[in-house]
């Protein structure tokens, strides 16, 4: 098969470089993008409110949440959970009052029969026409729950869509585990006294120090909670001065390696540190 320059136009075969060239400009195919610095949250920033934090608290698995906003997240996903428990538990009694009902119509129609068959035997008759089941949707009481085909929860082959039993369980949006308002941790962190800087600390480039070493903190610096006492500090300062004695530097109290909580952190805009820096948008594919 021949090829030809990638601006041919008079050529009968379609390149992979211009199926990819038509594909930009026409909005088809899959595009993938870099994103930069300004897209990743900060390591000081809630998790939910993606701003810097008034009151951090953070869980075991090292995300930092606002104490406020993940409260009400909690509250929230409680109050729904209650509100499909209560769905849950209203269609069960339907189910069951269904079910009796069913028993109870049975019941009645054994009666019924029998007493039918009673009266033919005494009679010797004939079954008059009334006894014959009618054809009609307004006869024995199915007046009452006629279909609708304009309404798809009501057509005749519409079933009711069944509610599950909720889990109770609130989970992190991170991390997907169960998550409690006991297991949030209080986070201290150390600001940056730089008389020279007269800035707010939301437009300060650099807010937070580490809480031993006065080491700057930033997306590119790993840095760790102290779950006793909530202090930041830099992994660096965790190698090298907490793991030797396992000894708080600022308490003197013992600590273990459940006491270290790595704090999840975004990104920089050069390369990926623990998050994807790669976006994607699936768009319809152009078929030649």
């Amino acid at each position: 098969m021949t090829r030809h320059a990638r601006n041919c136009t008079a050529g009968a075969v379609y390149t992979y470089h211009e199926k990819k060239k038509d594909a930009r400009s026409s909005g088809y195919g899959t595009e993938s993008q870099r994103i930069g610095k300004d897209s990743v949250k900060d390591f000081d920033c809630c998790c939910l409110t993606l701003q810097p934090c008034k009151d951090p608290v953070v869980t075991h698995d090292g995300f930092l949440y606002d104490k406020e906003a993940i409260l009400e997240y909690i509250l929230t996903k409680k109050r729904e959970i209650s509100r499909q428990l209560k769905e849950h538990e209203k269609q069960k009694r339907k189910e069951e009052d269904e079910l009796a009902e069913l028993a109870a119509a049975e019941k009645r129609s054994k009666i019924e029969n029998f007493l039918k068959t009673e009266k033919n035997i005494l009679t010797n008759g004939p079954s008059t026409s009334s006894d014959s089941s009618s054809i009609s949707n307004m006869s024995n009481g199915r007046e009452k729950k006629l279909p609708s085909f304009w309404l798809p929860s009501q057509a005749p082959d519409a079933k009711l869509e069944k509610v599950k039993k909720p889990d109770q369980k609130v989970y992190c949006m991170m991390s997907g585990k169960p998550l409690r308002m006991k297991d949030l941790i209080d986070v201290k962190f150390k600001l940056a006294n730089d008389p020279s800087d007269k800035n707010h600390i939301l437009t300060k480039k650099e807010r937070y120090v580490c809480a031993v070493t006065s080491d700057v903190l930033s997306n590119s610096t790993p840095v760790a909670v102290i779950k006793t006492t909530g202090d930041v500090v830099t992994m660096e300062c965790v190698e090298k001065i907490i793991k030797k004695d396992w000894i708080h530097p600022l308490t003197g109290e013992k600590l273990t390696e459940k006491d270290i909580i790595p704090l999840q952190r975004g990104g920089t805009g050069y390369a990926s540190t623990n998050v994807h820096l790669d976006a994607k948008k699936e768009r319809p594919v152009l078929q030649a």
